[in-house]
């Protein structure tokens, strides 16, 4: 029997191929699409609003008589429609017209409008509202409903989509949507069946609680959320089940690489990196592919977890790959290693977009013989050409940069084309446990969860941009004691070539300014080895001040500096700002990080800068970060293709995560429902476990 998922959306009056390829941009092809399309927001319109008493800012309907409509010639050209009801008048203004709509909207005519009130030339003014002309009467209190919102694209209106919606309903008493949670589940949560909560949620009757749904509280939404939450945790155990389909090598511990590289370090394990190690240890010598995300706060020493891993699969016979999303953190990868190892006679290569030529063949060779144990590099280890002799092992910084698809690619470049290499993911954004339990769900966690002993808390404090003089005669006063100092230049712009531009100009200001100081500069423009070198001239302490773009963010490690000021910071996000922070606090002395921002400041910048004061701890920062931007941005870009919910928001439905991680195992166990749920909720981003 036909289902709505097989219903094309042509199947409706009014939908040509022209209007089909325009809802395919939404990832609407079917009826069933259509229904799951659902609307993020309502806006009540269930009564008409005096316009004497509109404030600015309010939304709402009004209806009155048109007074004048004008042709206005200004800086664009609009049509000008003054509305009077017995309360006083407002304008409907419109940029885009046609010359019907004008000759519709005559004096004398009777408008009905929806929209949100701004200050204009001629008082109160609603740009492009939607309205009716001689509108029918208004339902009556008791029957008035609320009016959905859906998420648009570009060549279709809200009108039309309502409609459309409107018309597949009408099939779902013929083809009610299968429901492919168990009945015992949803009596449980006391949630409706999934055809009346989709009914629901498009067409709220008269009578439901206004409240739960402008809130997305109402049990039908509820419905809805849960089932998308676990649609999205099943997408994930899915690809997890797929990679340990495939053997991996189990790399048993071996000779004696890891006691001699322990000997050589300066310090010991904190107990929190020796219970990390061991997870992964134990995980390594597994003939499934481990999947394990590392969290750990700035400085809390993930790069010796990595390293014993990497000993780990050498040890064992096996080739290791470590990908990091920049040229500055990788190039700081390597230059640890090649420290740590060079010394145990590890043989390494290191493989970047701008290694070219002889020297990115050679690389090549020692790889794919096996001479070269160890490959670091940017995504560029992700291109065919890179051939390994025997990886057993991956390892993957700061995953968030990176899309899972990415992450996915190296797992055919496994020993033996079948074997699928170990993977160690390591971010030092720390994620908030419900994000990780629900953006991670393919992957076991750890959390290395103390710092290294002797690190002392690092002072911050918020400053106004008004008082730029008395910081730079603070840095003047570390730099001549002896100290380094970071000067970080963020701009709003996402132009790298102005952010490049402000740190230029920033850098030749400071250096009038301070000219007994030694100024460095780096940014995103400069050419990898120069980036390199005026790196390592602040590391060695021939540079007093290093003026920097954000992409110092993470991976720099320079024990003298204790003084950071970061320009702007309300324009960063917390985990960004707490990223930078930890740029000092490196060695023995105390450290400072000024927060030079610009007035006036939001009410969210305000929370984030207080929220950064407040805390040392990453994890806390994470939590108040996805408070206030939520999954998208916390994650990151890459990562939020799985991110974009049609109606869950990770804060109001945080409390279904810890049920929805519970009962995914159950039904998982129903490959047919899983697939259904996961094509209904995710459609083509599925594919991604396919790479």
């Amino acid at each position: 029997m036909a289902s709505l998922e097989d219903l094309p959306v042509t199947t409706l009056k009014g939908v040509g191929n022209a209007l089909a390829g325009t809802l395919a941009r939404l990832g609407i092809t079917s009826l069933q699409d259509l229904l799951f399309h659902l609307p993020h927001r309502y806006e009540d319109r269930t009564r008409v609003i005096p316009m004497g008493s509109l404030r600015l800012g309010d939304t709402g309907v009004v209806e009155g008589t048109v007074m004048r409509a004008d042709m206005v010639m200004g800086r664009r050209r609009s049509l000008q429609v003054t509305l009077r009801d017995d309360s006083g008048f407002l304008v409907m203004r419109f940029f885009h017209f046609s010359a019907a709509q004008k000759n519709q909207l005559t004096e004398g005519v009777r408008v009905r409008c929806y929209g949100e009130v701004r200050p204009g030339r001629a008082g109160f003014e609603f740009y492009h509202p939607e309205y009716q002309v001689n509108p029918p009467a208004m339902p009556p209190p008791g029957e008035a409903t609320l009016t959905p919102v859906y998420p648009l694209t570009e060549g279709i209106q809200q009108p039309r989509v309502r409609s459309l919606c409107r018309q597949a309903l009408g099939y779902l008493k013929r083809y009610p949507i299968p429901d492919w949670l168990p009945p015992s589940l949803l009596a449980d949560y006391q949630l409706p069946d999934i055809t009346s909560a989709v009914a629901l949620v498009h067409a709220p009757p008269a009578d439901a609680p206004v409240h739960l749904l402008m809130e997305g509280r109402h049990p039908a939404q509820q419905r809805l959320v849960m089932e998308e939450l676990l649609a999205h945790q099943l997408s994930l155990l899915l690809v997890r089940q797929q990679i340990q389909q495939r053997q991996a090598l189990p790399l048993l511990p071996g000779g004696d690489l890891t006691e001699r590289f322990l000997d050589q370090l300066p310090f010991s394990l904190t107990p929190a990196q020796a219970r990390v190690v061991a997870d992964i240890r134990q995980d390594l010598s597994q003939p499934l592919p481990m999947l394990r995300l590392v969290q750990g706060d700035v400085g809390s020493g993930k790069t010796v977890v990595a390293a014993l891993a990497a000993l780990q699969a050498i040890g064992a016979g096996a080739q290791v790959a470590l990908m990091a999303p920049t040229e500055i953190l990788a190039e700081q990868h390597y230059q640890n290693f090649r420290q740590w190892l060079e010394p145990l006679g590890l043989e390494m290569v290191w493989l970047s977009g701008k290694v070219k030529g002889k020297a990115r063949t050679e690389a090549l060779g020692r790889l794919a013989e096996g001479k070269a144990r160890l490959i670091i590099g940017t995504h560029a280890l992700f291109q065919g050409d890179v051939l390994f002799e025997r990886l057993g092992l991956v390892i993957i910084d700061e995953q968030h940069r990176f899309g899972v698809h990415q992450r996915l690619a190296l797992r055919d470049k496994g020993a033996e084309g079948q074997r699928a290499p170990h993977q160690l993911i390591m971010t030092a954004t720390p994620i908030p446990r419900t994000l990780a339990m629900s953006a991670y769900a393919d992957l076991d966690t750890s959390v290395i969860d103390e710092l290294p002993p002797g690190r002392k808390p690092i002072e911050t404090i918020v400053i106004q941009d008004s008082r730029r003089d008395e910081v730079i005669e603070r840095v003047r006063k570390a730099c001549q004691s002896g100290r380094q100092a970071y000067w970080v230049c963020t701009l709003i712009e996402e132009s790298e070539a102005l952010q490049c531009q402000a740190a230029e100009v920033t850098a030749e200001s400071l250096q009038e300014r301070l000219p007994e100081l030694r100024v460095g500069l780096v940014h995103g423009r400069l050419k990898a080895a120069d980036k390199a070198a005026v790196m390592d001239r602040f590391k060695e302490g021939e540079l007093d001040l290093l003026v920097a773009t954000t992409v110092i963010e993470v991976g720099v490690d320079v024990p003298n500096a204790s003084l950071i000021i970061v320009e702007n910071p309300e324009r960063l996000g917390l985990a960004q700002l707490h990223q930078l922070r930890g740029r000092v606090g490196r060695g023995e002395q105390a450290s400072f990080c000024v927060l030079m921002y610009q007035a006036p400041l939001s009410q969210n910048g305000r929370a984030r800068l207080q929220a950064l004061r407040d805390s040392q701890d990453g994890f806390v920062i994470a939590e108040k970060d996805l408070e206030i931007r939520g999954p998208g941005e916390v994650l990151g870009t890459r990562q939020t293709g799985m991110m974009q919910f049609r109606l869950a928001d990770f804060e109001r439905d945080r409390d279904w995560i810890e049920s929805v991680r519970t009962m995914a195992p159950s039904v998982m166990k129903d490959t047919r429902a899983t697939e259904a749920l996961v094509r209904r909720w995710l459609g083509e981003r599925v594919r991604y476990g396919d790479v």
